[in-house]
């Protein structure tokens, strides 16, 4: 089974794959500034960290609409991958609120879309294999901006 097959399988594999870079950057860090040992691993897993990041907020998007959420559910799920673990946590309780459901609303036989966000993701669910590339590009290209633009920090 695909991770493509339901917004619950995709949402929760990004979320716990955005988790456990954190881990790793959280490795790497201490590495880093408590050790004094390498910096290497900051810069490896800093740049993991990163694109998994990116994956994580457009899965996010993809799944906001495509189920519905709240604007408030919304940006709470794009805010959850910033403290390290909350996508696991809001993973969870998204599911126990019933609001990630084991099937892709907008998907071939589903609803019809309504408006243009909902029209781009059913466009994407409707071709998973062409999403699936799109959403690689999407990542590609966001990372590519991402270090073009620099660090957050100086």
């Amino acid at each position: 089974m695909s991770i493509l097959s339901s917004p619950l399988r995709l949402f929760r594999t990004v979320a716990v794959a955005e988790a456990v870079t954190w881990a790793l950057l959280l490795v790497g860090m201490f590495l880093k500034y408590v050790t004094e040992t390498t910096d290497v691993a900051v810069s490896v897993f800093g740049m993991v960290h990163g694109v998994v990041f990116i994956a994580y907020m457009l899965t996010a998007l993809v799944v906001w609409v495509d189920q519905r959420w709240s604007a408030v559910r919304g940006l709470l799920g794009l805010a959850a991958a910033v403290p390290p673990f909350f996508t696991i946590l809001f993973d969870r309780a998204t599911e126990k609120r019933g609001l990630l459901d084991t099937r892709w609303r907008l998907a071939d036989g589903g609803a019809t879309p309504a408006g243009p966000a909902e029209k781009a993701v059913a466009g994407l669910l409707r071709r998973p294999a062409r999403a699936a590339v799109g959403g690689l590009v999407a990542v590609a290209a966001l990372t590519a901006v991402a270090l073009a633009v620099g660090p957050p920090v100086g």
